[in-house]
């Protein structure tokens, strides 16, 4: 309840944000028009207020169509109010990057730069930016198009590379994922869209993974550990799916057999699931096996 308040409460502010904005550039409009003495006497003054009309008539607009579109969204997809998805996420990121740009343009003619000359004389030194932040605006690109997909959404836990945990955020540049410790992990954009990401959160289920090396001359077969360690979880059946719990052979040598035990629990729960992996460790460790 509180962040539906806080969410109508923002939007009550972007909204008077707007209207105060739609003020000044009326009067700023007006005094265009009528070009009051001050106007004519002062080239700095009417610089500023021609580089503010500019940027508030472009943020202005953007804000409006921003909020326009979230609304049609929220409303099409049925959503909840205080619904933070990718595709919103998206658009508030494109909002920034507009408004970036209009302040820099409107600061050009701050100045006294005329932005089409400015952009024609810095083509060659344009690309030389390109080039060197190459990676950077390759980030840029790929959080996009994340944030635009269904690949990934806030609230996901995945696993990309060696790094596992919930994404918390998609920025123009990282993947922010929280892991089982509580860490902040920070993934590149680029790392994220290239690699490939196990996202367990779209087949809705969650796999808790342990391998662990045991004694050849112990002779405990998969099917021995699977029933063993089922009835280390047995308080735990209201987490786990159905026959969710079993035991594969990864590797087999002459003192030592290799040993994988996957759980398949039926959603993501930090706390249950950390309460299963230590039941499972304890009953291998009783079996005079260290867990890896």
């Amino acid at each position: 309840m509180l962040v539906i308040e806080e969410k109508r409460r923002k939007t009550r502010n972007e909204v008077i944000t707007i209207v105060i904005k739609v003020i000044i550039l009326i009067v700023l409009v007006y005094f265009d028009i009528k070009q009051p003495q001050l106007y004519l006497s002062s080239p700095l003054t009417e610089r500023s207020a021609n580089a503010l009309m500019l940027f508030l008539g472009f943020s202005t607009a953007i804000s409006i169509i921003r909020l326009t579109i979230i609304y049609w969204y929220i409303r099409k997809h049925k959503f909840k109010s205080n619904i933070k998805d990718n595709f919103i996420l998206g658009i508030n990121r494109i909002v920034s990057i507009l408004n970036t740009v209009f302040g820099i343009i409107a600061f050009m003619i701050l100045v006294g730069t005329d932005p089409r000359e400015f952009l024609t004389s810095i083509t060659i030194v344009a690309a030389a930016i390109a080039v060197t932040f190459k990676d950077y605006i390759t980030n840029m690109i790929n959080g996009l198009i994340i944030m635009f997909s269904d690949r990934l959404s806030l609230g996901d836990h995945i696993k990309v590379q060696n790094t596992e945990g919930k994404i918390l955020d998609i920025t123009l540049i990282n993947v922010i994922l929280q892991n089982e410790d509580n860490d902040m992990v920070i993934v590149p954009n680029s790392i994220a869209f290239s690699s490939i990401i196990v996202n367990q959160s779209k087949q809705n289920i969650k796999k808790l993974s342990i391998e662990f090396e045991m004694a050849a001359h112990f002779g405990h077969t998969p099917e021995y550990l699977e029933t063993y360690l089922n009835k280390a979880v047995e308080g735990y059946t209201k987490n786990i799916i159905a026959q969710g719990l079993t035991v594969k052979t990864l590797d087999i040598n002459k003192d030592m057999v290799r040993f994988k035990v996957q759980v398949l629990l039926n959603r993501y729960d930090k706390l249950k699931e950390r309460e299963i992996r230590r039941a499972l460790n304890t009953a291998i460790i009783k079996l005079g096996v260290p867990a890896a």
